[in-house]
């Protein structure tokens, strides 16, 4: 199995909405990921199998010297296989590469060893105002 990684991959729609889907358990939407990346993303990683898209990661910014990990998504069958730690080893390079000093993440309790032990994020201090 080889895994290719790549940042500011091609990709296209569907095959984003398919993993996405399936990496937080909903129902496919039609989300424009092309539109959206392209308007208010430093980058992303696409990750593949062959042609298949089986990981992806956005890397959002402030436009200065923060990102933000948002997003990341591995096929089921691809996951405890490093795909994961690899998106966001490799979304920290392009983050680096723009000069962002900073990378940040949010994420659910169950994932804190994923973020903190294979990826090496520190906890800090952070604030959240739920809107909805």
């Amino acid at each position: 199995m080889t895994i290719t990684y790549e940042w500011r991959g091609e990709f296209d729609n569907a095959a984003v909405n398919a993993l996405h889907a399936e990496a937080f358990g909903h129902a496919q939407l039609p989300i424009d990921w092309q539109t959206q990346v392209h308007r208010h993303s430093l980058g992303w990683v696409c990750a593949r199998e062959d042609v298949r898209l089986v990981g992806f990661v956005n890397v959002a910014w402030d436009g200065g010297v923060h990102a933000f990990v948002l997003d990341t998504m591995v096929a089921q069958d691809m996951r405890k296989t490093g795909v994961g730690t690899e998106l966001v080893t490799t979304a920290a390079q392009g983050a680096r590469a723009a000069d962002c000093e900073w990378l940040h993440v949010d994420f659910e309790q169950h994932l804190r060893p994923f973020y903190f032990d294979a990826c090496g994020f520190r906890p800090t201090d952070a604030g959240l105002i739920a809107l909805r």
